[in-house]
């Protein structure tokens, strides 16, 4: 990243601190040999996992079970032009733990779509970045809006 460009990086506590607050994030995997996005809420766990309560017969689901993915979250202000966008890179893992289930289903996301069946899907963290732009300011100055 060019120290000029306007953004700052983020260290994993920050990151950590604005995922909190966005209540959608995308998950990206791959799907029939090709890279598929979808929008999904979420919440952190305790270590800063990634869980997603979603039907469990979702093919995503089926995609991500065991796989590398990453997962997007962000905040744009076009009023201020300001900006966050942090990616979590790590292994996705349907909880099978019947602990871990029950103690999600008090303290993990609710489902938008609920389903007969439901699971949480979990992305433990193995790599994490962020940067933030604030006030479309960079070391060449102000940017005007168009």
């Amino acid at each position: 990243m060019d120290a000029n460009d306007g953004f700052r990086d983020l260290d994993r506590q920050e990151c950590l601190r604005l995922l909190a607050t966005a209540p959608v994030g995308r998950i990206v995997y791959t799907r029939h040999a090709l890279p598929a996005v979808l929008p999904v809420n979420f919440c952190l766990d305790h270590d800063g996992a990634v869980l997603v309560r979603t039907s469990a017969a979702s093919e995503m689901v089926r995609a991500v079970d065991g796989a590398l993915v990453a997962f997007e979250a962000d905040e744009v202000d076009d009023a201020t032009h300001s900006a966050w966008s942090v990616v979590v890179m790590g292994a996705a893992a349907v909880v099978t733990d019947p602990a871990e289930h029950t103690r999600m289903l008090r303290t993990g996301p609710r489902s938008w779509a609920p389903a007969a069946q439901e699971v949480f899907l979990r992305i433990d963290p193995e790599l994490l970045t962020g940067r933030e732009l604030i006030g479309g300011r960079s070391l060449y100055g102000v940017r005007l809006p168009r």
